[in-house]
């Protein structure tokens, strides 16, 4: 067999590499992780086999071999919106030109699915975490507890003293909303849900304390579902809350997406919005301020949090402890048409 045939039928080694390179193994290692010790001439006959070898280092052998990693573990529940794109993005742009790499997991907003992304991405060593939300397995938090590295949880907040976290009150957001509705003299206001994640389950619990607040709460006017968010439900879900309670003047939603599907299903109906019936959702999509009538949601800063997290655990990550453990960036109530 040939000596290239060989090595793509086998793992190419650090040893490999350094034969390739006619140097001694220490050497080639330093050279590719501490490449700013070595001679310019050495580090390119190293890089020059690893080429010709297609070398890839194994994350956790490398971690082990240096107590470092250069590899950071992000868990996510869903990347089938701008929402968490938009997160990840922001923390990409933070975390590579420093020199880590992302590990990212998407959960799906199943808990045995977030315990067992954690305990595969802990089998490399990651240098720290970012996850989303604090609920999960007791499994899940032991495996945390775990890590080496630093947590950082993305897009809800914690007075706990341990944590470190950058997010914003999904409870108070889904307050403001609601109050905002009231304000605007809408007084039969249904909350309608899908997925119902935990922080779409906090969102719920600020309808229902701004509903209370004026004495106008019912739970029968709440419509909450497992099913996974989208448009084609969205204008499912307008036409169960028109047949059960036909007196609904405003509906709120726990996110833009099945909100824009009850915008475009009231349009096939013929349902006059916001003069028949008030429609708003949550997170400000960019879809939100084209459609017609505008959407009246709430302003999510997932940019923002993505940035901050990464920043607050790249400072965690070089024994940098932050000023601030806990960073709320707050929402905004973004009043359209639609409402």
């Amino acid at each position: 067999m040939s000596q290239r045939r060989r090595r793509s039928a086998e793992r190419v080694t650090l040893s490999d590499v350094a034969q390739a390179a006619g140097c001694s193994l220490m050497s080639a290692s330093r050279a590719l992780s501490q490449p700013e010790r070595v001679s310019d001439a050495l580090r390119e006959q190293v890089m020059k086999a690893v080429k010709a070898l297609g070398y890839v280092p194994h994350p956790a052998a490398r971690a082990l071999a240096s107590s470092k990693s250069n590899l950071v573990a992000v868990v996510i529940p869903s990347l089938s919106n701008s929402v968490f794109v938009d997160t990840v993005e922001a923390i990409q742009r933070v975390l590579m030109p420093a020199g880590f790499e992302m590990m990212i997991g998407v959960s799906h907003y199943r808990v045995e699915e977030d315990e067992r992304l954690l305990r595969a991405f802990l089998a490399h060593q990651p240098a720290g975490l970012l996850v989303t939300g604090f609920e999960r397995s007791d499994a899940a938090r032991e495996i945390l507890g775990s890590c080496r590295g630093p947590v950082v949880t993305l897009m809800e907040l914690s007075d706990t003293e341990d944590d470190y976290c950058v997010g914003f009150s999904q409870v108070e957001a889904g307050a403001a909303m609601t109050r905002a509705l009231i304000e605007r003299g809408y007084r039969h206001i249904a909350f309608a849900a899908t997925q119902l994640d935990p922080r779409t389950l906090q969102r719920a619990e600020g309808y229902r304390q701004a509903m209370r607040e004026q004495g106008r709460h019912d739970p029968n006017m709440e419509l909450l579902t497992s099913e996974l968010s989208s448009i084609g439900l969205g204008a499912d879900l307008l036409d169960r809350l028109l047949a059960r309670h036909p007196q609904v003047d405003a509906i709120f939603f726990n996110n833009d997406d099945v909100a824009l599907g009850a915008l475009f299903r009231a349009r096939q109906l013929e349902i006059a919005v916001p003069q028949r019936l008030a429609i708003a959702g949550f997170n400000d999509l960019p879809a939100a301020a084209w459609v017609h009538p505008a959407l009246t949601t709430v302003r999510t800063a997932r940019g923002r949090i993505g940035q901050l997290a990464a920043e607050m655990l790249l400072g965690l990550m070089r024994g940098e402890p932050p000023t601030q453990r806990r960073i709320d960036v707050g929402f905004e109530v973004v009043l359209r048409d639609s409402a």
